[in-house]
C-alpha cells in the first residue's frame, strides 16, 4: 500500500476508477457449478481477471490420524496460485503466503459448516488460482462455500466474500490490481449473509471509524448480490442435472 514506483498518477479520473467503474460497483462476477466430476463438490469463480477454481472432497478418514478430531470436522483447506496466475512466474508448492490464507479461509469457512456432523472426518477444499487481478482470497471463499454446497456439506448459510479499500483519498468496493497494489487501504471481509455473521476481516492500511464503518456497509452490500449469484449458480445445476434425469 501506499506510494511505489511504477504507481498510476491518478486511480479516479473524472469520478470514475481506471477500468471504468464507480467507486461502489464491484466487478462482473461469474460462477460455474460442477465443473470436475471426480470432486465431490466443485466451482469456479471469475471476478473480473480473477480466475479460481475449487474442488471439494469429503468428508472422508482423516489422513494423517495427527489431525483427527473427535468433537468436529477436520477442515483441510489449501490456497494456492499456478505458476502462469500472475505476470510473473510463481513459485510451485506452498510457501509462507498461501500457508496463511489457507488458514484464513479455513477460519472464514467454518463458522457456516455443521463441523459437529462430521466429527473424526475430514473435508478437503482445493482452491487454485488461475488467473490474479486482486481479490483472490475473497473469490477463493466465494468459490469454496459454492463448492462446499455442492458436495452436499450441510451448512447454516453460504459464505460470501469481498475485497474493498481506498485509493485516491476514495473509498472503492473490489479493489483490482492497480488499485491493491497503489492504494492506501486492502480490506477482505466475509460474512454469512442471513445472519450478518463477519466471519473474516482483516485490513492493511489506516482508516478512521468513519470510514471503516462505511466500507464494511459497502461490503456486506456487496456480499448480499454474491449471495444471489452463488444461489442462482447452485441452482443452475441442479436444475439442468433434474432435466437430465427426466429426458
Amino acid at each position: 500500500m501506499g506510494s511505489k514506483v511504477g504507481a498510476p498518477e491518478k486511480l479516479i479520473v473524472n469520478g470514475k476508477r481506471l477500468d471504468g467503474r464507480k467507486a461502489n460497483e464491484m466487478r462482473e462476477m461469474e460462477i460455474e457449478v460442477g465443473v470436475i466430476p471426480n470432486a465431490d463438490g466443485s466451482a469456479i469463480v471469475t471476478l473480473g481477471g480473477t480466475k479460481v477454481i475449487c474442488s471439494v472432497y469429503g468428508p472422508k478418514e482423516v489422513l494423517p490420524r495427527r489431525n483427527l478430531d473427535t468433537e468436529q470436522a477436520f477442515l483441510n483447506c489449501v490456497y494456492g496460485m499456478a505458476s502462469f496466475s500472475t505476470s510473473e512466474r510463481v513459485r510451485p508448492g506452498p510457501n509462507r503466503r498461501s500457508t496463511e490464507i489457507s488458514k484464513v479461509i479455513a477460519d472464514a469457512l467454518a463458522p457456516a459448516i455443521f463441523m459437529e456432523r462430521y466429527a473424526g472426518m475430514e473435508i478437503t477444499v482445493i482452491m487454485e488460482i488461475i488467473n490474479a487481478n486482486a481479490g483472490t482470497r475473497t473469490a477463493a471463499i466465494n468459490a469454496a462455500s459454492v463448492a462446499l454446497a455442492d458436495a452436499g456439506i450441510e451448512m447454516r448459510d453460504l459464505v460470501c466474500s469481498i475485497a474493498s479499500g481506498k485509493a485516491d483519498g476514495t473509498l472503492m468496493l473490489d479493489l483490482f490490481e492497480p488499485e491493491d497494489n497503489f492504494g492506501e487501504v486492502d480490506m477482505p471481509i466475509a460474512i454469512l449473509p442471513r445472519t450478518k455473521e463477519i466471519t473474516l476481516l482483516q485490513m492493511d492500511g489506516i482508516l478512521t471509524k468513519a470510514e471503516s464503518k462505511k466500507l464494511i456497509d459497502m461490503s456486506i452490500k456487496a456480499c448480499e448480490e454474491i449471495y444471489e449469484i452463488q444461489k442462482k449458480a447452485l441452482q443452475k445445476k441442479y436444475a439442468t442435472e433434474t432435466q437430465q434425469e427426466t429426458e
